[in-house]
């Protein structure tokens, strides 16, 4: 090799030297920045949800048969219904009359329906067509999922009360100015376990997390996390005919009744996170990966 190709090869081995230092030095530069900036990214406030202040004091609490608290729903007049911007089967928008009653301040979780079956040796439900891992849903305080109304209505009545009417569900949820969402007229997603990123949840949540989204009995996920199982069979029509007190659903379901779930889930959008939002159509021996519930008591089955 002459000492012309030589010389050529050493000046390119000298410059290639040259080329991947300043690269080295470059992305170390770059590196650090990125760091930086993540830095102060992660120190810069949170915006956080303009809401008005609901002052809770004044709730009554005390626990239902199963040891969980359960908030006093004062009995008067509420109006149910979505009004002009509901579905059709939620008109006519009216007033109904509610006696007082008790209702769980939070949804049964997982740990709470294990006891209720390991007591009665029944199996824990199934969860079905769920696309993921089940156990992204079935932490001790997540929601309980996969119940069937059927095996809801035995917690209930295991703890000591019943599941709750559609009208109660909705008294509980909206109070008696009819709020659009538990916790007021204007939608925001970051108070609620909707379908957004936004809320820091991909699936159900521990229950309870959602302190800004109460409704104004201070209930917790009355919107969004998991839908809720109520009392009622399901007619399209009921709200027309409903009487003006205490309201309990069609009396005598046929043999294609289904029942209602109320309250939207992990992956509902903003009109179906409504307090006034009803779903029909769900068999009540079968469960849902979105469907929960809760439970409610008459006034005179709470203890002191």
């Amino acid at each position: 090799m002459n000492k012309t190709v030589i010389f050529v090869l050493t000046g390119l081995m000298v410059v290639l030297t040259l080329l991947t230092a300043f690269s080295l030095i470059w992305e170390g530069k770059r590196g650090r920045a990125v760091e930086q900036s993540a830095k102060r990214m992660k120190s810069l406030p949170q915006a956080q949800p303009s809401l008005p202040h609901q002052d809770f004091s004044r709730l009554t609490i005390r626990p239902g048969g199963d040891g969980r608290p359960m908030v006093k729903i004062p009995e008067g007049a509420f109006i149910l219904g979505g009004g002009e911007a509901g579905d059709f089967d939620e008109q006519p928008q009216r007033v109904i009359y509610l006696d007082t009653y008790w209702i769980d301040m939070y949804e049964v979780t997982h740990a709470d329906y294990r006891r209720f079956a390991k007591m009665l040796r029944r199996p824990m439900p199934m969860i079905p067509v769920f696309e993921a891992d089940v156990r992204l849903l079935t932490g001790e305080r997540q929601p309980v999922v996969g119940v069937a109304w059927v095996d809801a209505f035995d917690y209930c009545q295991w703890a000591g009360g019943r599941l709750p009417t559609e009208a109660e569900w909705e008294k509980a949820a909206s109070g008696e100015e009819a709020r659009r969402w538990p916790w007021g007229a204007e939608f925001d997603a970051r108070v609620v376990n909707g379908k957004s990123a936004e809320d820091g949840f991909e699936y159900s949540a521990p229950v309870g997390q959602f302190e800004l989204g109460r409704s104004p009995y201070g209930l917790y996920d009355m919107a969004g996390n998991v839908s809720e199982w109520v009392s009622d069979w399901y007619d399209q029509f009921y709200y027309k005919n409903a009487p003006f007190k205490n309201p309990k659903g069609p009396e005598v379901p046929d043999i294609n009744r289904v029942v209602v779930y109320r309250g939207g889930s992990y992956m509902s959008v903003a009109h179906d996170l409504r307090a006034a939002k009803r779903f029909g159509g769900a068999h009540p021996e079968r469960g849902e990966s979105t469907v929960g519930f809760r439970c409610a008591r008459d006034e005179n089955k709470v203890a002191a």
